[in-house]
C-alpha cells in the first residue's frame, strides 16, 4: 500500500508540473499581452501613448522577456516561496488578490461534495434495497429533477422562496449588519444561514447522480452469487449488505471524486453570480479578458489541480475499499 501511495504521489506531482506548463502556454497563445490591452484602454479614453512608451511599459512589467524565462520565474516563486506572481490588473501579489475568495471556493466545494455523498449514498442504498417502493419512486423522481434543473435556475427559485415566504435574504455570505463585524457566535450563525443555499444548489445535481449510480450498482451487486452464498452461510443481512454489495457499489462513486470536484468548481461561478457570493469565478473571467497572465494562470492551475488531487484521492480510496484492485502491475 505504501508503494502504491508513493507511486501515485509521484505521478500526481509530475502531472501538476506538466499541467502548469500547459496552462502557461495556453495563456500565451492569444495575440497581444496585458501592456497592449492597457494601452488600448488608455487610447480609448483619449490619452496619447507612443510606441516607445508601450515598449517601456512592457519592459517594466517583464513582458518583453521570453515566455520560458517568465515561466521558470513563476514556477520558482511558487515552489520556493509559495508566491504565484504579481497581478497586473490589481497591482498586488496574486495570493492577496485571490486569498479569501480561493478559501471560500475550495471550502464550498469540499463541503458540497461531503454533504452530497453523506445524503446520496444512504438514499441510493435504500432505493436499491426497497426497489419499486414508494420511497424508491420518490427518490427516483427527485433524482431526475435534480439532474435536469440548471443550478442557476434552482438558485433563483430558492432565492424567491427565501424572500417571499420567509422574508429573509439568502444572497451573499453575511447579512448587512454582520459584514464588517469581527467573528462572533452570532456572525457564525448568520454565515451558516447563508451557506446552506449554495451548498444545496451545487450539491443537488451531484447528489441526484450519485443516488442513481448507487441504486443501479447495488441492484446488480445484491443478486451476485457471492452474496447468495454468504446469505446461505447465515451471515446477518445487515452485515452482508454493508460488507459486500455496498463496498462494491461505492467503486464508481469514489472513482469520480475528481470529476465531481471539477464540476462543482466550474459550476460555482454562475451560482456565485446569482447568489452574490465572493467566488473566484468572476475574477477569473476578468483576468482572462485583461490578459493578466499570472492571476488567470494561478486560478486555472488551481482549478485543474483540484481535479488531479481529487483523482489521487479516488485512487487511494479505491485501493482501500476494494481488495480486488491490483496496486501494482505484478502479483500481490
Amino acid at each position: 500500500m505504501a508503494r502504491f501511495i508513493f507511486q501515485r504521489t509521484l505521478t500526481m506531482l509530475l502531472m501538476l508540473f506538466l499541467l502548469s506548463l500547459v496552462v502557461f502556454l495556453v495563456l500565451e497563445l492569444p495575440p497581444g499581452d496585458f501592456a497592449e490591452r492597457y494601452v488600448h484602454d488608455l487610447r480609448q479614453s483619449g490619452a496619447q501613448v507612443t510606441a516607445e512608451q508601450v515598449q517601456l511599459y512592457r519592459h517594466m512589467l517583464g513582458l518583453d522577456r521570453p515566455w520560458y524565462l517568465r515561466y521558470l520565474n513563476w514556477m520558482s516563486g511558487i515552489l520556493t516561496r509559495f508566491d504565484f506572481g504579481w497581478s497586473l490588473t490589481y497591482r498586488m501579489p496574486v495570493t492577496q488578490v485571490i486569498g479569501d475568495r480561493l478559501v471560500f471556493t475550495v471550502l464550498l466545494s469540499v463541503v458540497t461534495i461531503a454533504l452530497s455523498y453523506i445524503i446520496a449514498i444512504p438514499l441510493g442504498i435504500f432505493s436499491a434495497m426497497r426497489q419499486y417502493s414508494i420511497g424508491d419512486y420518490t427518490f427516483t423522481v427527485l433524482g431526475y429533477l435534480g439532474m435536469a434543473t440548471p443550478a442557476f435556475l434552482f438558485a433563483l427559485i430558492l432565492l424567491y422562496i427565501s424572500v417571499i415566504y420567509f422574508n429573509t435574504s439568502a444572497g451573499g455570505i453575511f447579512s448587512v449588519e454582520f459584514q464588517n463585524q469581527p467573528w462572533s457566535w452570532a456572525k457564525l450563525v448568520d454565515f451558516l444561514k447563508h451557506m446552506w443555499m449554495p451548498v444545496v444548489v451545487l450539491g443537488t445535481s451531484g447528489a441526484a447522480s450519485t443516488i442513481r449510480t448507487m441504486r443501479a450498482t447495488m441492484l446488480d451487486e445484491k443478486n451476485q452469487l457471492y452474496v447468495t452464498v454468504a446469505r446461505a452461510k447465515g451471515v446477518p443481512e445487515r452485515k452482508l449488505i454493508w460488507k459486500y454489495p455496498v463496498r462494491a457499489a461505492l467503486n464508481p462513486v469514489v472513482s469520480t471524486i475528481g470529476w465531481e470536484l471539477a464540476t462543482i468548481v466550474s459550476g460555482s461561478p454562475i451560482t456565485a453570480t446569482v447568489l452574490s457570493l465572493p467566488d473566484i469565478g468572476p475574477m477569473f473571467l476578468k483576468a482572462l479578458l485583461n490578459q493578466d497572465i499570472y492571476l488567470s494562470g494561478t486560478i486555472l492551475l488551481i482549478y485543474s489541480a483540484l481535479t488531479i488531487i481529487g483523482t489521487f484521492l479516488s485512487d487511494i480510496l479505491l485501493a482501500v475499499l476494494d481488495p480486488r484492485i491490483r496496486l501494482t502491475g505484478g502479483t500481490q
